[in-house]
């Protein structure tokens, strides 16, 4: 299954500048959040998020929310994707692949997934 979202950075750092973190904490969990140094980052996170979601056919909601998708850094700084366990047991997930971009205004996000 493959899930792809773009996502104007404008519009992420519009939401950050009206909400401050709690813009950032409505779909990023404290350790995602810690890795923000710059708008691009939250946007791409943003996309990541809706892609995965998408990839699992279901969208943001009850299903999988913003918090059952959880993304981090490896020591080379390149994106992970995981889930709560809630998810990989309802979707049979057995890997997720993750690739985030940014340029020219947009962030774009591309989520893979495996199953059983």
């Amino acid at each position: 299954m493959i899930g792809i979202d773009v996502v104007s950075i404008k519009r992420i750092e519009k939401m950050y500048e009206k909400f401050g973190n709690k813009a950032y904490q409505k779909y990023l969990n404290d350790d995602e959040i810690k890795l923000i140094k710059k708008v691009e980052t939250a946007a791409g996170f943003w996309a990541a998020k809706e892609a995965a979601s998408k990839a699992l056919a279901c969208g943001i909601g009850e299903e999988c929310g913003f918090h059952d998708i959880i993304i981090s850094k490896t020591a080379k700084n390149a994106p992970l994707i995981t889930f709560s366990q809630k998810v990989i047991d309802n979707f049979s997930i057995k890997s997720a692949h993750l690739s985030i971009t940014h340029d020219t205004g947009f962030a774009i996000a591309v989520v893979a997934l495996e199953k059983n």
